[in-house]
Formats: structure tokens, C-alpha cells, sequence
């Protein structure tokens, strides 16, 4: 364990939080600035190895809010910039701070960041609606959700961005609720930990454009309990205020099935395996939606790939040790050059 003792207070600017009372980002940000001293705790990460990157949109605005180093991008380039900055210094611990508009429309850095595994930390909040510029229907609304731009209801499927990320060869998925602030805080810690990209979706409330979007199933803890399941490796995937509900495999489907009824042993119920490679069940646990399922809540997926960074330093490296190219003006009259006359 390192000696490095930081506190929360360590991680707090000076700067006045101002989003709408109530929101859910005020929680993300409370699970942040408890994550980072448990973070340089266990990895040694000194405070000025900390750095948090956005884009636009309310929870963009996290850089001015917690005491590290910080860059507010533009629309949907959070990913892009964080990829130049932690390639450039892989020391960094980088967090990407955005949004359901800003990472899953504005662009296409998300998937690409997904793909190359840059080790990253990215925290998605997914309220299912733009917030900033007042309300418009974003990737994650509701089918037939009635915004600012959809007055008679959306037409169009909403993303679900654990499939997103796990159809992008995603490596490292979870899943929160604004109001898990320790459960969201676990998940911070163990994405710093995982060597790669790793994407936790936080379910937060906006109290003024969608407020209650995820209240069926996120309400208060009684309601999170039946309608909600926490994974964690290697225990039975059970739920319910008894925890006598679980989930197992039937015809390759997932099957909510009760512990005690029409013969089902607790044998039966699965047991989360967030290690296996294959991404079928990871897929159909991020995938499931209420009411019909309960929605997965932890540590979904955290598979070890080779990272980005890592291997763009090796071949650097071996480029610079077999190759005569040892500066910039090497690099230019090598390979195919011509005259302009």
C-alpha cells in the first residue's frame, strides 16, 4: 500500500458547483472526489498525475470542480483530446467526464477510443436527454419520448451503451445510479485499476428536462432492489429485497427465476464471471431492461487486452533501435521523396 495519504478535501476546488439542486451529477461528483485518494492510495498516483478531460454539456463542466488538472474540450472530443493526452504522458491517471449527447452523438471518438483499449477512465452520464441546451431528446431517450425536438414522441431506438461499448470490443463496462454514490465510487477505483478503456454509465436524474427518467427501477432502495441486481465477481447473480430472485440460462436466454419455486436451487442461478472473454452473457447482463429484467448494476465486463498507448510506446521504441531514424529530418527523407520543381 502506498504512503501517499490524500483526502477528499485534497480533490475539491475552490470553484461553486452550479448545476440545478438536485441533479444527479452532484452525486458523480461526490463518488469521484472519495475514488481519487482510495486511487493514489493503491497505485501511487501522486496528486499532479490526476487529470480530468470534457467536452460541452452539464457534466462537462466536472474539470472546474474537482482539484486536478483539467481540460473542457468541445462537443463530443472529450475521447479524441484524453487520447493524445494520456498517449503523450501514459503516467497520467485521466478521467474523461461526458455526457449521453456529447460521447454517444457528437462524433465518433467514443467507439474508436473503445476499440484502440487507450487506458482511460471514462465516466458516461446518462440522464437520456440534453440538459445544457435545454432539453432536446439525445441517443438514450425513450422511443416516443416527447422533447423539444420530438413534440409528438421520438421515432427513433435508443443507444444502450453497454452494447456500445462491448459491440466496440470494449474491455471494461459498468453500470451505476447516481444515488449508489459508494457503488459508483467502487466502480471508479476499480476502472483505475483495470489496464485499458474502461466506460462506467452513471444513471443520473435531471430534475428539470427529464426528471424520473429512471425512477421505475431507480427510485428509492426498496425499489432499487427489486427492480436492480449488483454483479460482482464471482458470486450468484441474486437480487430482491431477500435476495431470493436470480437470474440463469435458459435456451441460451437469460430467465428471472425465484430460489425455492417450480424447482430451482440456488445451483441453478449463475455466478458472475466478469473475466470471460466471450461477451455473450456481458451483453445480454448490460442489455437487460425493466421491468421485464432488472437492471445490471457493477462490474458487467473487465477483460485484459493490450493497450493503446503501450503499444504504440513499443514500437516506437523498436522503430528507434532497428531503424536510422533517429530525428525528425530522417523521418522526412525517408521512404518514397520527390522534388518539386
Amino acid at each position: 500500500m502506498s504512503e501517499l495519504k490524500y483526502t477528499v478535501a485534497d480533490f475539491k476546488s475552490d470553484q461553486e458547483v452550479k448545476w440545478c439542486p438536485g441533479c444527479g451529477d452532484y452525486a458523480v461528483l461526490s463518488a469521484i472526489q472519495k475514488a481519487m485518494p482510495q486511487i493514489a492510495a493503491n497505485a501511487d498516483v501522486e496528486h499532479s498525475r490526476f487529470a480530468v478531460v470534457s467536452g460541452i454539456g452539464c457534466s462537462s463542466r466536472f474539470p472546474y470542480y474537482v482539484s486536478t488538472y483539467g481540460f473542457h474540450g468541445i462537443h463530443g472530443r472529450a475521447n479524441a483530446i484524453a487520447t493524445g493526452l494520456k498517449t503523450a504522458n501514459p503516467d497520467l491517471s485521466v478521467f474523461v467526464m461526458t455526457g449521453d449527447g456529447d460521447s454517444l452523438a457528437i462524433g465518433n471518438h467514443f467507439i474508436h477510443s473503445i476499440r484502440r483499449n487507450i487506458d482511460l477512465n471514462v465516466v458516461l452520464f446518462n440522464n437520456e436527454i440534453y440538459g445544457l441546451t435545454k432539453g432536446q431528446y439525445s441517443p438514450t431517450s425513450k422511443l416516443g419520448k416527447i422533447t423539444k425536438t420530438s413534440p409528438y414522441g421520438t421515432v427513433e431506438r435508443p443507444f444502450n451503451p453497454g452494447e456500445l461499448v462491448i459491440g466496440a470490443h470494449g474491455t471494461f463496462f459498468a453500470r451505476s445510479i447516481d444515488a449508489e454514490v459508494n457503488l459508483t465510487t467502487e466502480c471508479m477505483v476499480a476502472a483505475s485499476k483495470h489496464d485499458g478503456l474502461s466506460v462506467i454509465e452513471v444513471l443520473v436524474n435531471c430534475m428539470i428536462f427529464n426528471n424520473g427518467t429512471h425512477k421505475a427501477f431507480a427510485g428509492d432502495k426498496e425499489v432499487r432492489a427489486e427492480h436492480t441486481i449488483t454483479l460482482r465477481q464471482g458470486e450468484k447473480m441474486l437480487f430482491g429485497k431477500n435476495m431470493d430472485k436470480g437470474l440463469m440460462l435458459d435456451n441460451m436466454k437469460l430467465k428471472v427465476v425465484t430460489v425455492g419455486e417450480n424447482g430451482v436451487t440456488l445451483d441453478d442461478i449463475l455466478v458472475h464471471d466478469a473475466h470471460e472473454k466471450d461477451t455473450m452473457v456481458h451483453v445480454m447482463l448490460a442489455s437487460m431492461k425493466y421491468p421485464d429484467f432488472p437492471v445490471a448494476l457493477g462490474i458487467i465486463r473487465d477483460v485484459a487486452e493490450p493497450t493503446y498507448e503501450r503499444e504504440v510506446a513499443r514500437q516506437i521504441a523498436e522503430v528507434q533501435a532497428t531503424a536510422k531514424i533517429k530525428n525528425v529530418d530522417d523521418l522526412l527523407n525517408s521512404g518514397e521523396t520527390w522534388e518539386v520543381e
